[in-house]
This record gives C-alpha cells, sequence and structure tokens, in this order.
C-alpha cells in the first residue's frame, strides 16, 4: 500500500491523539498514578470508608455528569459516571484533574482585601462580615450619588440562577452593564435568530449522523462537550461515518478524519457558500431553503471563483458537495476548535444553510434549533428611583442599541469604554467565573483598562491574573463544594439541565456566590433586599427548580421527555454581510497567526491543573517557552530550524518562542496554542509559554459588533 505524505502525518498524528485523547485512559488510571507526582499538597488519606458521590462537572460547557470516590471523607478520585447521558463513565484530563483545584495552592482561602499596589500581591485577610460592609459601603456611597450606572459585572455565562441572580443584581441596583464573557454561543444564538426567527441554540444528534463535515470545530480536541466528542468519533469510526475536516492546520480532529481540507484561513465561509452553489447547480439540494438568495449564490459562490478565494481546489468542492448531498443524514458543523470565541455570523450562518439545504433541520442525525431553558420565572426585582435612573443610561459597550443591537455582550468594546472614559467613567466591576485579564483578546489593553477603574472585586477560587488585579476577594466555593444548577447548552439536541452537588464540604473560608449576592442585597436594603426575599441560595435553587428538583436530586441531571424547537422554518441567509479579515499588512508581515485549542490546555477561564500541565506535549511547551508551528518551507525561508529561537511580532506585540517544524500546516501560516502564558497562579502554570491574547487584537464582525478575531498577521526573526 502506496501512504503518501499527508497519510502518513495523519497515521503519525492520529495515532498519538487516539491514544491520549480517549477517555478510558483517564477513566482507568487508579489513585496513586493520579498523584504519582507527589505534590506537596497531595491528599494522602487514611484508611478508612470508601463512598462515592455523584455531581456535575461544571469546568467546561460539557456538563458531564461525574462520581467521586471519597476516603474518610477525602475525595480522592474523580470517574465519569456511568449511564449519564452526556459522557456515561467517561471523563477528559480536565475533569480528571479538579482534585487539584480542590485542593490545590492557588485557591483563594478566605476573603481579603489589597494593601499594596495593584497587582503587586500584598493581601490581608478579613471576616465575611468586614468584606461585606466594605462592599456594600463602596456600593451604597456611588449610588447615593446617583452614578449606579458606573458600576458593570462581568459574568462567564449568562444561564442558570447564579448569573441570574447577578444580573438580577445589577439591575435592581440600576446598571445596565451585566456583561457576559464571549463565548461561541453568542454567534449560535445569533444565527439561531435571524435564521428561525426566534431566540434559541443548535444542538446536533451526532450520534446518529452518517456524515460530518467540520468547519476548524475540534471534534478530538474539545470542541463544547469533550467527552461526549470523543465517544461521537469512536462510534463514527465503528459505523465507517465520513468525517471530513476542514481547517489550515492538521490538528489532532484533522488527523483523526477521513479527509483533512487544508484551506486558507479566513475564508470558511466562503467555502461552505461554494459547497451550497454546487450543490444548487447540481440540483442536489432536498430543500428549497433558499429564499431569494438563488441567484446571488450561483453568481458569486461558483466552485470556480471560491477555489480561488480558498485555496481549494474545484474537483475538491464538487466532490464535497456531492458527498454531503448524498449522505442521509450529513452533519456540518461550525465553532473552531473548543468553540469558546464567537465568529463571524456569516460564516455560522454559511455552515447552517449546508444542513438546511440536506434537509436535515431538526430531523434525527440533524442540526436542532432548540429553544431557550425557561425554568427560572423570577417575578420582577424591585425598583426605586436610582434603579430607574441608571437603567435609562446607556450600556457601557454598547450592546443591544445602534450599530449593536444585535448583541447582548460586548466586552472588548466594554475595554475601550473604560480607557476612553466615554461613554462615562467605570467606578466599580464585579467579576465572576471569567478571568478577562487573560482570556480577552489584546490583554495589554485589557489591563491597563483595570488599572482605571477605581475599585474591582474578584469572586474567583483561583490566583487568576483577574484577581491579581482585584481589590477585594471574596472566594466562591468550587463546583465539588456547592449546590448549583448546569444548563447544558453545548450542542445537545435536547433541553438538559445538570445538577453539582457538594461531595465535600468548603475547605476553607469561602461562599456560595449566590449566598454572597443574598446577603449583599440584604446589607443594602430597601428595594435590592426586596429584590432578593430568599433565605439563602440552596432555597432559591429550590424554588427555582421546583419540580424538576426531585428528578435533579436522584438523577443528577434533567433531560425534556419532548423535543422543544425554536422558531418555525429556516430562513435563508443574507449573503452580502462582510468577510471578517485580520488586523496587520502583509509587507510588513508577510505570516499569519491562528490560535488553536488542545484538549490537555484549558483554554476558558481556568487555567491547567499541574497534572494538565504534565501531559502537554514537548513541542508545545518545554521549560518555559512555548512554540508555534510552521511549514518547514516556510521557516527555511526566514532561516529557522527546529528548536530555534524566534522573535513572534504583531501589530499588537511581540514575544519569544521556539520553532516546531510541522508539516501539517499550511505554508505561510504560523499557529500557537491557546490557554498558556499565566502570569498568576502557581510555579506550576506560571510563566510558561505565551498567552497568544497578548498578540491578537479584537476584530469586530459587522453583522453582530462581537469580536471574532480568528488570527492575526505576524513575523517571524531570528532571535
Amino acid at each position: 500500500m502506496k501512504v503518501d505524505r499527508r497519510s502518513f502525518l495523519s497515521f503519525v498524528i492520529g495515532g498519538a491523539a487516539g491514544t491520549a485523547l480517549s477517555p478510558l485512559p483517564w477513566k482507568l488510571m487508579d489513585d496513586s498514578s493520579i498523584w504519582s507526582q507527589m505534590w506537596p499538597w497531595t491528599p494522602v488519606p487514611p484508611d478508612g470508608e470508601v463512598v462515592y458521590m455523584d455531581t456535575t462537572c461544571s469546568l467546561c460547557p460539557g456538563g458531564c455528569g461525574i462520581s467521586v470516590r471519597k476516603v474518610d471523607n477525602r475525595a480522592v478520585k474523580i470517574e465519569g459516571k456511568k449511564g449519564h447521558p452526556i459522557n456515561d463513565g467517561g471523563v477528559c484530563i480536565l475533569g480528571l484533574s479538579g482534585l487539584q483545584m480542590l485542593y490545590g495552592p492557588t485557591r483563594i482561602k478566605a476573603p481579603m482585601k489589597r494593601i499594596g499596589e495593584r497587582g503587586e500581591g500584598k493581601w490581608q485577610k478579613i471576616s465575611w462580615g468586614a468584606a461585606m460592609e466594605i462592599l456594600s459601603k463602596k456600593l451604597g456611597e456611588i449610588r447615593e450619588h446617583g452614578e449606579a450606572h458606573s458600576v458593570a459585572a462581568i459574568c462567564g455565562a449568562d444561564q442558570g440562577t447564579v448569573p441570574s441572580l447577578l444580573k438580577r443584581f445589577m439591575t435592581a441596583y440600576g446598571s445596565p452593564n451585566f456583561i457576559c464573557a464571549p463565548s461561541f454561543q453568542d454567534t449560535d444564538e445569533l444565527a439561531v435568530k435571524t435564521l428561525f426567527g426566534a431566540a434559541g441554540r443548535t444542538g446536533f444528534d451526532l450520534e446518529n449522523a452518517d456524515y460530518i463535515l467540520s468547519f476548524g470545530s475540534g471534534l478530538a480536541d474539545g470542541w463544547r462537550s469533550p467527552v461526549r466528542m470523543i465517544k461521537a468519533c469512536s462510534t463514527w469510526r465503528e459505523k465507517r461515518v465520513p468525517v471530513v475536516q476542514v481547517e489550515p492546520r492538521l490538528s489532532n480532529s484533522a488527523a483523526k478524519a477521513n479527509r483533512w481540507v487544508p484551506i486558507t484561513p479566513g475564508t470558511e465561509a466562503d467555502l461552505a457558500l461554494g459547497i451550497a452553489a454546487a450543490m444548487v447547480a447540481g440540483n442536489m439540494a432536498k430543500s428549497a431553503s433558499l429564499g431569494n438568495i438563488k441567484g446571488a449564490l450561483l453568481a458569486n459562490y461558483a466552485p470556480e471563483k471560491v477555489s480561488q478565494t480558498t485555496g481549494v481546489s474545484v474537483e475538491t468542492i464538487t466532490e464535497l458537495a456531492k458527498a454531503f448531498a448524498a449522505a442521509n443524514r450529513p452533519l456540518a458543523l461550525s465553532g473552531r476548535g473548543k468553540a469558546l470565541s464567537p465568529e463571524g455570523l456569516r460564516e455560522t450562518q454559511a455552515i447552517y444553510l449546508l444542513n438546511a439545504l440536506a434537509g436535515n433541520i431538526n430531523q434525527n442525525g440533524g442540526m436542532w434549533a432548540i429553544a431557550p431553558l425557561d425554568y427560572i420565572q423570577w417575578a420582577n426585582p424591585a425598583s426605586d428611583k436610582a434603579a430607574s435612573a441608571g437603567l435609562r443610561q446607556p450600556r457601557l459597550d454598547g450592546a443591544g442599541s445602534g450599530a449593536y443591537a444585535n448583541a447582548n455582550a460586548l466586552p472588548h468594546r466594554l475595554v475601550d469604554a473604560i480607557n476612553s472614559g466615554s461613554p462615562y467613567p467605570l467606578q466599580a466591576l464585579l467579576v465572576a467565573d471569567a478571568n478577562p485579564c487573560h482570556s480577552l483578546h489584546d490583554t495589554k489593553a485589557v489591563k491597563a483598562a483595570f488599572e482605571k477603574i477605581p475599585f474591582i472585586v474578584s469572586f474567583s477560587s483561583f490566583n487568576d491574573e483577574t484577581a491579581a488585579m482585584a481589590d477585594l476577594l471574596l472566594p466562591d466555593h468550587v463546583y465539588l463544594e456547592r449546590f448549583e444548577d448546569v444548563p447544558v447548552t453545548a450542542g445537545l439536541a435536547s433541553q438538559t439541565i445538570g445538577l453539582s452537588k457538594p461531595v465535600v464540604s468548603p475547605q476553607f473560608n469561602t461562599r456560595h456566590l449566590g449566598e454572597t449576592l443574598i446577603c449583599l442585597a440584604r446589607a443594602m436594603g430597601g428595594s435590592l433586599a426586596a429584590s432578593f426575599p430568599w433565605a439563602d441560595y440552596e432555597t432559591c435553587l429550590r424554588e427555582t427548580l421546583a419540580e424538576k428538583w426531585d428528578v435533579l436530586m436522584k438523577d443528577g441531571v434533567w433531560t425534556a421527555e419532548q423535543m422543544t424547537t425554536a422558531g418555525s422554518s429556516f430562513r435563508a441567509p443574507a449573503l452580502e454581510a462582510a468577510t471578517i479579515g485580520v488586523e496587520g499588512e502583509a509587507s510588513a508581515f508577510p505570516l499569519l497567526l491562528i490560535p488553536y485549542d488542545s484538549l490537555r490546555i484549558s483554554s476558558g477561564y481556568i487555567g491547567d491543573a499541574p497534572f494538565m500541565i504534565k501531559t502537554v506535549a514537548d513541542t508545545v511547551i518545554k521549560g518555559k517557552d512555548g512554540f508555534v508551528d510552521i511549514n518547514p518551507q516556510t521557516a527555511a525561508e526566514i532561516g529557522l530550524g527546529e528548536g530555534s529561537l524566534a522573535l513572534l511580532t504583531t501589530p499588537c506585540g511581540e514575544a519569544s518562542v521556539r520553532v516546531h517544524l510541522d508539516e501539517g500546516i499550511m505554508p505561510g501560516v504560523i499557529a500557537m496554542a491557546k490557554g498558556l502564558g499565566h502570569t498568576a497562579y502557581d510555579g506550576y502554570l506560571a510563566d510558561k509559554g505565551v498567552n497568544i491574547n497578548e498578540l491578537i487584537g479584537p476584530v469586530e464582525d459587522p453583522s453582530s459588533g462581537h469580536d471574532a478575531a480568528w488570527g492575526i498577521r505576524a513575523k517571524l526573526a531570528k532571535a
């Protein structure tokens, strides 16, 4: 059998990926191997009774059910919960590492107030009573001066009771500035609204699909619900379901696919529309969901034109169109990598159009438009003159009005507003379940903005970069210590809610964020107190979940018995939407730098645990040095070899890196892992590699206002 270069690369990378990314090896590791590195804070429980307690993991959007093994009331191992509808016994490396987050040295162990210069790391422990007095007094003074609108909150999510309580507090207080951290969910929800005419999200019946066309989705790299995806990949392999991966780099997902289609970065929407045009031209479409765009589609996106833009041959475009149309239950997937960042609306709509043309909307094995969960049915918060006046002020990020009417939140524009002081200065910021000082693009500008905010409160459980910039730390319990609902929206084709339950008592002097918000509202009195009538958070949670509570306590997960769809029929997208470009001129920056996700690196708001860092390949990070992947041809033109030190420069900044030669990346393109380059946390994670967000700036999608940057122009030079 003849093995060409691409097949050989796929074999090598795919073999490694198959071994490293399957949940099975992690699931079968025994307690001694999990803790074999002998961390200084390793729990060593005495002999005692062994019990298992079930809960839900909320470290990523996946919402897996987990079972925690305990010895003498000490948690010693995390496993996937057998029979759970999402992960059925599997667990990813992040979920496996949860105990290191529970017991590790990066925990914030008590309320703290800053006593040194901001970012200097000098703190003083205080009581919860003193902390609440400081916070309620500060917020009270701002409100009394008629400036309630000058307070903002950044939250990692906008669904579930805890984010809803924070949003409710902001509304009752009188601020319009509840800002949700950016996510692909922003793009997905807007795509559903524009394509189906109703609020909702997409779900995918991956397990019953018979052809997969992925536009950069990290199917083996943690896309949306990692363990579910790993299991889906195994199912496809067993059923011989064709999987096609479209992206500029031979990632683990591309290597494990049946076919890898290299593409010029940023042209994915054009390719999707080119495939759609070929389907229509060949009378292969099973649905006429085209409205009045048929002519423009055929005229502007013929395979011959699309080939010039994307670098994908006419023959390949035609082959993909025929194969996709011939399948009974094909699925086209959107959301690069883990799908943690917004994308261009045009790209997502174009990819979803393929599912519509295949007649695979709201069908078994297809893409579903799922109606939002509506179990939070609280009365409107009480209001007073201060709240009414504050809510009449414009949002700092401009979301929801004017040119940004389609956006719910625009964190990058919040940064711009703080740095410019327009439309008004921000006086206080509350941050929960988010780490914007590491995870937002152009972190230099983000940190400059944070320096300008007089008062910052972090509710983080960990010593992350944003907590380091705070004035007051009010640490939350970690997920293994608390009750909390976990709405699962990560591509599931049904409405699903998980329940986190405390499997151990709080290890330190922390407090549930929901409890903190209720106590804060009570301390401030008046309409704020009236808006939070619950005695405590658990009471709020029980009452909110209502009849779902018993099911969740028993099974740990609630799933709607019937499919609840959003909207009615599919509407054709507009084709004239602008493409999303990149910052920088090719003459000064001849390369394209793109980020990539890895299942071994947490690229959300939580950093890698020590156990995870130990699994990262030495071609990604070695010692403290981070690597960029580059095609050998491109490297030779610059005079760089394997392991060479180089200076990487973009319009946003520069960093020292090492070079990894990779024939699985297109010439002229370089790639770097997301989730590294932390300056906070501990010696296991801090100062390792480069935070790619320092090198990439925001690029707005004109259709939504979201920061849809997918890369940036760059150059490499010998160090």
